[in-house]
This record gives structure tokens, sequence and C-alpha cells, in this order.
């Protein structure tokens, strides 16, 4: 009997364990739960129906409850329908029995279904902030997705749903201007918590990767974090103008090309302004075409229109209020490629740059003080600046070298408008494009400046006061200040020099107020500059025993030599009027010149122009300023084989305009003799026969002016008047 009763309940036992392991794990088929199913999803929205298969029921031991599964169901809302892969839940037993709502959890995994779709229907379980931007934003795309949700006592969802799934093919419209294509991802969606990998889109058209980003919610606030790698990405002009405003950086962006690697993360606050952004990359620029605005043509002579930056490898980290790029590559400034390296840091409203550019191929030149690279040479230019928006711009450092050549700069000071505020020192020790050494050294003292060193040459420096035009000069400066000189030797030009320059100059709302400079050519003759302004009027006088250095650098006038020159002006109610004193000299070519005496058929005294020269014991000339218009009141020369006395006017690069008499030496004589008493004492008696002189006109454009020439038989009183009282002076 004891023995039966074992085998019965052994039996009994056997029986119960098969039947709990067959509905563990196999579980049986059923319909009866169907009802109480969607009777919880009515609970939660009476506008959804659901179409369930026959539920395949699990006994779950370790929860003391049944798990529900059910494939090929349906969810409809408002005519939209969701197709499902399947549905799992769990039931518990205690609950169940206890009347109470038996749900402990939901879990769903849907077909590919359009992800708007989804969204639509996950609002339905938790209709928070994110998923509904994301529908406004979402425009296509297909997910196959898994849902859980699990339930309280009471049967209300619990806030810690999870959903994971896989988009294919979406696309994102941001801002009518960022379109996001070919969206692929891999995401996994919690209460506090988005999680994106092996992001794959196109970006406008480029390829970007994602391989990684979080965005995870604290109190009301956002933290998103991340990775972004990109490749080969090419943007023309129209493409970066949907990226970035026409005057980003004050850049011309014509066309870039990059590679990058990206960490970022920011936060977006409950009034959606993103906050703490901070972004470090590693770029491989690739290209970076620019239009350059700058006028860079005296500098670099064969600067392009474009400037394009090459095979740039680029470090960027930024953080709060602080921008840190390092980066260095190519750069076509010109024909050939140069070397670039550069450091930018910009904290607050503070940027600092330090840069430094390789020359090799390409020329370089500081037109004002006739420096130029040698042509095979490496010229090394580095500069450290620093500037604050709307304030100054300061160039701790600038330093140029080439071979033994240096020029450097320390702590030039612009203002924001770009004006010459304040320089501490400039050292320049170089050999220039005419081989001549220069070595000088400018130190700030007080608010002065010294000038001093062993050689300059100034010949550049001059052509360019002389050639620029007034309404240009000097418009440099912001402050008003005293240069003092204190200079061995001077270089003129190539040939001709002056020693010990000494004094100074003044300026004064951008004007020379005062200047006064001395020196002495090597034969001991001297040469003196001055300017002195009152309320009213600037006088200038200009005096040196030797005139062929100041002469000769008008092109037009060949083979001058000997003669002092003496200059005197006044400028005053923007008229300036002067006078031009040379005497004791000999000039072997004028153009006009030989073109008059050639007319005129003075063929002699042409000849002796070209050849050994015509000497000049005074030549003298009036004229007065206005603006772009010269006139001259008189210009008188004479000399023992020719005399000319001119006047009229020259209108700057548009109209010459002149007339006057020319008269050879010998007839001035036999005319002046032939006056009552004063021909007498000053020439004699004896009188001779022939032509008296020439009348001539000088008109049209300054390149190709119309000469003609008439011949007279009585001379003007004013050239006679104009002719005694230089003999009499002489």
């Amino acid at each position: 009997m004891i023995k039966l009763i074992y085998r019965t309940l052994i039996t009994v036992l056997l029986i119960l364990l098969i039947l709990i392991a067959y509905l563990s794990t196999i579980g049986i088929k059923t319909n009866k739960f169907n009802p109480k199913i969607i009777s919880k999803i009515k609970a939660i929205d009476p506008n959804i129906e659901l179409k369930i298969n026959d539920v395949n029921a699990k006994l779950n031991l370790f929860n003391l409850g049944v798990s529900l599964k059910t494939i090929g169901t349906n969810v409809i809302y408002r005519d939209k329908t969701i197709k499902l892969e399947s549905i799992k839940t769990n039931i518990s037993v205690k609950s169940f029995l206890q009347n109470k709502f038996p749900l402990t959890e939901i879990s769903i995994s849907t077909k590919s279904l359009a992800i708007k779709n989804l969204i639509y229907f996950v609002r339905l379980f938790n209709n928070n902030t994110r998923l509904f931007f994301a529908e406004q934003f979402i425009k296509n795309g297909y997910v196959v997705a898994d849902l859980k949700l699990e339930f309280d006592e009471l049967g209300n969802i619990k806030d810690n749903f999870k959903l994971n799934g896989i988009l294919k093919d979406g696309r994102i419209s941001l801002l009518k201007r960022y379109n996001f294509n070919k969206i692929d991802l891999i995401f996994k969606v919690e209460e506090k918590n988005l999680k994106f990998e092996d992001v794959k889109f196109l970006l406008n058209n480029n390829s970007i990767l994602l391989p990684e980003a979080d965005i995870l919610k604290r109190n009301s606030d956002y933290f998103i974090s991340g990775k972004l790698n990109n490749k080969n990405i090419d943007l023309k002009k129209t493409d970066i103008t949907q990226f970035l405003e026409k005057d980003f950086l004050g850049l011309n962006i014509q066309e870039i090309t990059f590679n990058s690697k990206n960490d970022f993360e920011f936060k977006i606050t409950q009034d959606f302004k993103i906050k703490n952004f901070n972004l470090k990359s590693e770029i491989n620029l690739d290209k970076l075409k620019l239009k350059n605005s700058l006028k860079l043509k005296n500098i670099f002579p064969n600067v392009n229109k474009e400037v394009i930056f090459k095979n740039q490898k680029i470090k960027l980290e930024y953080n709060k209020d602080t921008l840190g790029i390092v980066g260095n590559g190519d750069v076509l400034l010109q024909k050939e490629i140069d070397k670039i390296k550069y450091e930018i840091l910009k904290k607050k409203d503070e940027v600092k740059i330090i840069t430094t550019l390789n020359i090799t191929n390409n020329p370089f030149t500081i037109g004002l003080i006739n420096y130029q690279k040698n042509k095979k040479s490496n010229l090394e230019l580095s500069l450290k600046a620093k500037k604050k928006i709307k304030s100054k711009l300061i160039f701790n450092e600038i330093f140029l070298k080439e071979n033994k050549n240096e020029i450097s700069l320390k702590n030039v000071v612009f203002t924001n408008n770009y004006k010459l505020e304040d320089i501490e020192n400039i050292n320049i020790d170089y050999f220039d494009k005419e081989n001549l050494s220069n070595k000088l050294q400018l130190s700030k003292i007080n608010q002065d400046y010294l000038v001093s060193g062993s050689s300059f040459n100034v010949n550049n420096l001059i052509n360019n006061i002389l050639n620029s035009k007034e309404e240009n000069k000097l418009k440099l400066f912001n402050k008003n200040f005293k240069l003092i000189f204190n200079i061995k030797n001077i270089y003129l030009d190539k040939v001709n020099t002056i020693n010990d320059l000494e004094g100074h100059i003044s300026l004064l709302d951008n004007k020379v107020n005062d200047l006064n400079l001395k020196s002495k050519f090597p034969n001991k003759k001297k040469i003196n500059f001055t300017i002195k302004t009152n309320n009213t009027e600037k006088i200038t006088t200009l005096y040196s025993q030797e005139a062929k250095p100041l002469v000769s650098r008008y092109k037009f006038i060949k083979g001058f030599e000997e003669g002092d020159l003496d200059f005197y002006s006044i400028k005053k109610n923007n008229i300036t009027n002067s006078t031009l004193k040379i005497d004791n000299f000999k000039i072997q070519e004028i153009p006009i010149l030989a073109k008059l005496l050639t007319l005129a058929s003075l063929q002699g005294i042409a000849d002796l122009l070209t050849g050994e020269g015509i000497r000049f014991t005074d030549f003298e000339m009036k004229f007065s300023n206005k603006d772009k218009l010269m006139t001259i009141q008189e210009m008188y020369a004479i000399g023992p084989a020719i005399s000319i006395l001119m006047d009229g006017y020259i209108e700057s690069d548009k109209l010459i305009s002149l007339r006057g008499t020319l008269v050879p030496a010998t007839t001035i004589n036999r005319t002046i003799s032939s006056i009552p008493i004063i021909g007498n004492i000053l020439v004699g008696k004896k009188v001779g026969e022939g032509v008296f002189g020439v009348s001539f006109k000088v008109k049209g454009p300054p390149k190709n002016p119309e000469t003609t020439v008439n011949p007279i038989k009585t001379l003007t009183p004013r050239f006679i008047t104009r002719t005694l009282e230089k003999i009499k002076k002489n």
C-alpha cells in the first residue's frame, strides 16, 4: 500500500513536472486572454483597436506569472494601421487571483513600418516633448522597433519604458536649410536617455558618420554628447551659404573640401537654448578657397584673386567662450605653393594669432623700403598678434628673415579702424634690390621716436612721396608724434649719398607740421630741408649745393650735371605758390626741348643738346598748385647757347598747355645791344642781323602733346625785361 502511494505520488509529481516543463517551454495556445489584453489597451485610448491572433501562454515560475505572446497583431488607431511582429506580456497569477490588474509588462515588436506612424503610436503611451519635436522634423524613414512597457499595481504605465530599433532611409528637415537624407541608425530610447549608434546619413548630399550619440535628460535639461565623423565633404559656394552667413568671420568662402573626426557635447535647456557646447575636432582640410579682398599686390606681386589653402592638418577645440585652432599645410597665395602654420586662440572677446608663412618660389617685396626677396631663397614671415572685439589690434611681433636679412617690429598697435597708433621698436638689417645695405633702428622715447643707424636707402621712399597723390599721403596715423633722425649714411640712389643726417619731422593730424633736416654730401656740400607751419600757411624750403641727385630722378631729364638748387613754397587756403631756382648747370637731353629746337630749325643747338649738352647759368620757375592743377606763371632759363621764357598749365593726367619764346643767345645779345644806352653798356655797339627767335606752343594729353613752332621777328618786352634782369644780376 505504501509502495502504491509512493508510486502514485511520484507519478503525479513527474506528470506535474512534465506539465510545468511543457507549460514553461512550449506553452499552450489560447484566446482566453485576448479580451483582457484588448480591454487594457482600450483603457489607454478607446480609439485603439487590436486584431490579435491566438495567444501562446507560458508559465513563468520565477515571477509566479504567465508569459503571453501573440504573433501577427495589427494595431489600428484612427484609420492608421501599425503592423506588429509580436506582442509579449507577463500576467501576475497572484494579481489575477486577487482580481487586481494582472499585467506587469508588455513588449511590442514591430514589422518594418513608417517612422512617423511609430512615433505617433508611441506618443499614445508617453507623450513627452522629445517625441513631439521628433514628429515635427522627421519626414520619412522606415523602422523596425521593440517597445517595452511596465505597469504598476493599478495598471498605470511606468516611466521606465524602453524603445530599441533600427532606422533605414530616414529623412529629416531642419530650419528649411539643413536636409538629412538616407539616414541609417540603431537607436535606444529610455525615459531619460536616448542613444544612437552607427548613424550614417547625407547632410545636404554630403556623407556623415555618427558612431555614437547620447541624449540624457536631467531635470528639465537635455545633455547631448557623441562622436561625428565625415568623409569627403565637398561644398560649393551655394552649399556654403546654406550653412553659414555670407559674412561669416569676414571670410568670403568660395569652396571647401574636408574630412573630420569630432567629439561633441552640449546642453539644451527647457527653453531650447544651447549651452555648454564643447567640441574637439581633427580636420583634414583638402581645399579651402577664399575670395581675396585684401590689397596685397605691393607685398605679394603675383597675388591671386583667390587664396587657396590645401592639405591642411587642423586641430580644433571649442569650450564655452574659448576657441582654439592649430594647423599647418599648403597655401596658394601666388602662383606657387607656400607653407603656412598657425595657432588661433579666441577667449571671450579677445583673439590671439601666431602664424608663420614660408615663401620659397614666390616673390615678396616691401616697395616702400626697396626690399625684394631673392628668387630662389627661402623667406620666413612670422607674426604674433592679438585683438579684442571692437578694440585695438596689437602685433606683438612681426619678424622677417631671409638668409642674413632680418626685419623685426615689436608691439605695433592699430586702432579698431586700422590706423597706426603706436610702435615700440623696429630693427632692419638687409640688402635691398639695389644691393645697398640698410641698417636702421626705430626706438620709442616717451611719445616720440628716434630713428638711428649706419645706412638707409631712401630712393624708393622719395619716389613714392613724389608720385603719390596728396589725398593719399600720411593718412595712416592715429596720433601726433615726432621722428628724430641720426643716421650716418643715406643713399639718395645707387650713386648719390649724403652723410650725417640729423633733424626731426613732427606730424600733426597726419600731416607734416614741422620739419628740419640737414645733411652733407661726401664733398662737404650741404643740403637742408625745412617745413614750418603756422595757423594759416605752410612754408617749405629745400636748398642743395648739389642739384644733380634731386633733378636726375626725373626720368625725362638726362645728363644733368653740376648746379645748385633752391626751392621755396608757401601753402595757404589749399593753394601752393612755389619758386624753383637752379643755377650754373648743364643738361644733355630733354625730349620736348630737343623737339622744339628741331622744329625751329636750330639744328646746331639741338645737336649740342643731345651730344655734349647745353649749359644754363640761370633757371627759375614760379608756379602754383591747387588740387590737380599746376599753373606755371613763368619759367625762365638763360644760358650761353639758348634762353627760354614759358608759361601755361598742367592738369594732372589730363592736359598740358604751355606756350613760350625760345631765342638763341647771340640774338639776345644783338637785341639788347640795340637798346639805347643800356645796350651799349651791357653788350657794345656792334649789331648783327638775323632771326630774333621763335614762339612755341605745347598742348595735348601728357603722353602725346602736340608741339608747334612759329618764327618771330621781334621779341616781347617781357622777354627783354627778364633777360636784362638776369644779365644785370650776373
